[in-house]
């Protein structure tokens, strides 16, 4: 049958490869060691690239893999291939990682999620990048410890919408949280030395990350190794960060622990 290619495994096992060529493109449609299915494979994605059909109907298309489908939609529709599951929007693309689970992007990310495939486990989204997996939310500037609703908030309520405009950081920080005062906003500092210390309340989120990284200065000049890392701030150049340093103010119960234990 057309599209259906006969070949072997290295055992000498047979199998069949399936695959259909549109608008001057060869595309592999996967492969079976059943001659019926992957004539099923064909069949239907010629069925898809001749017809009006939707997403929403993939169950009635399920003779080929899922992101097979949404694939020859897209190319269908868009005339551009893409080998993950994405449809190119108006102002916008969606990244189908199920039937039932659309997530939007802008358009800028469009070469990023072309090459990096999404994986999903729990809540958490995730591509592999030169053999380690990254997290999705990194490219937002938010921590794989970041809480939703906490740390960050889709500002739509939509935690499908991956678009910046939807996405707001509220913290950016693991030892640093915004907190409300009255009506303005404050950021506490805690660090974490055999228990929580609170290193104070700060009026900006800068003067915050430099006041944990002296608390975790002076922890290391008093041979202690917390496992926390410097916060880097990019918003200051080396003498502006010198300083705030040199006027920042450790609690003086803090100081005293670290005399008491060295």
């Amino acid at each position: 049958m057309t599209g259906i290619f006969k070949t072997n495994k290295k055992d000498g096992t047979v199998y069949y490869r399936a695959s259909i060529t549109y608008k001057g493109k060869h595309i592999s449609l996967g492969s079976s060691e059943s001659v019926e299915k992957a004539e099923l494979m064909y069949r239907t994605a010629v069925k898809v690239v001749k017809t009006d059909c939707v997403i929403e109907e993939y169950q009635d298309y399920a003779g080929i893999p899922f992101k097979k489908y949404i694939t020859l939609i897209n190319f269908r529709d868009n005339g551009i291939y893409i080998k993950n599951p994405i449809v190119l929007r108006r102002t916008y693309f969606s990244y189908y990682l199920s039937p039932d689970i659309e997530l939007k992007f802008d358009m800028e990310d469009l070469f990023y999620y072309s090459e990096h495939a999404i994986m999903k486990r729990g809540r958490h989204l995730f591509v592999t990048a030169y053999g380690l997996q990254e997290n999705i939310m990194s490219r937002y500037g938010i921590g794989g410890f970041a809480v939703p609703g906490k740390d960050y908030i889709f500002e739509n309520g939509d935690d499908t919408d991956m678009r910046y405009s939807n996405i707001r950081v509220i913290n950016r920080f693991r030892a640093v949280r915004a907190v409300k005062e009255g009506l303005s906003t404050a950021y506490e500092v805690k660090i974490h030395l055999d228990g929580d210390w609170k290193i104070g309340r700060f009026p900006t989120e800068v003067l915050a990350c430099v006041a944990y990284n002296k608390a975790l200065d002076e922890a290391k000049k008093h041979s202690l190794k917390p496992r926390s890392s410097y916060i880097y701030i990019d918003e200051l150049n080396a003498r502006q960060y010198a300083q705030i340093y040199s006027v920042v103010e450790l609690p003086q119960k803090y100081l005293e622990y670290l005399d008491q234990i060295h």
